[in-house]
């Protein structure tokens, strides 16, 4: 008589070597991949190609790992004697049904796609996505994680996108609108800026983010109690505001030792009998 426990023994002891094969072609694959987007970032200075290649590798990885974990599912099945042909077809019927009540999903795989390849969101950028603003923490074909100033996290279908604001793309700049009195000289007060821009450029800790001199834009407006000079500092992606509020210090300091006014909101009252 036919001895099937040590068959079927041999069946599930074969089927375990196949998990930890399959198992260690995973790791093997996603080792594979973090070493070559290392390698060619290593070779490359370009900043943003960095971000962009950090942000597709976790999609590279996602795509393999399906890849094999299919395969794998196929050839044990096969090994286990269990036809898998009417599981394919029932797994295809399954499909077409799922498809028709699966059209959020497959809005968000395809857009997914499009912003990633594109490169319109990588990690590390600040993102305005649907009104809410952060850095993006996590980018894949189904979701955008944004962390905010506050520490909050927005969770962001792909297909509730349509407009994304990237405010570190390349390069940043931070403007300065700089209210002074009525009363002061606006080319004077003009010179001293761009001098004060000129050695905060040099000399200034934060010099290393500053790509370009202080560009004064003129008299952008006459307010109800200042005139506004606006300005602006071309900056490294994300350094903008670390730049504008070190520089803002400096103005401060620099029109407080010179005596120009930077004024505060006033109403003049006229009291008629």
């Amino acid at each position: 008589m036919l001895d099937t426990s040590n068959f079927i023994n041999e069946k599930w002891f074969m089927t375990i070597v196949h998990l930890v094969f399959f198992y260690a072609v995973i790791k093997f694959s996603n080792l594979l991949i973090d070493k070559f987007i290392t390698k060619i970032t290593k070779y490359k200075d370009d900043f943003e190609l960095k971000k962009q290649l950090f942000t597709l590798k976790s999609i590279f990885k996602s795509i393999a790992d399906t890849i094999i974990v299919i395969f794998a599912i196929m050839f044990i099945l096969n090994n286990l004697g269990i036809d898998i042909r009417p599981i394919l077809t029932a797994a295809g019927v399954l499909g077409v049904a799922v498809g028709f009540g699966a059209k959020r999903f497959f809005e968000d795989i395809i857009t997914g796609f499009s912003l990633l390849l594109e490169g319109q969101i990588r990690v590390g950028d600040y993102v305005e996505i649907a009104d809410h603003k952060g850095v993006v923490e996590k980018a894949d074909i189904k979701l955008v994680k944004l962390r905010d100033l506050q520490g909050r996290v927005h969770y962001i279908r792909n297909g509730m996108i349509d407009t994304v604001i990237n405010y570190t793309r390349d390069y940043s700049y931070y403007v300065f609108d700089i209210g002074v009195a009525y009363k002061e000289n606006i080319d004077y007060v003009i010179s001293v800026l761009r001098e004060l821009g000129e050695n905060f450029r040099e000399n200034s800790p934060e010099k290393e983010y500053i790509l370009a001199p202080l560009e004064i834009l003129g008299l952008e407006k006459f307010d109800d109690s200042a005139i506004i000079i606006r300005a602006r500092f071309k900056t490294a992606p994300i350094k903008q505001w670390e730049v504008g509020r070190a520089f803002n210090l400096k103005i401060k300091e620099k029109f407080d030792e010179l005596g120009i006014e930077i004024p505060f909101p006033q109403r003049t009252i006229n009291i008629e009998k």
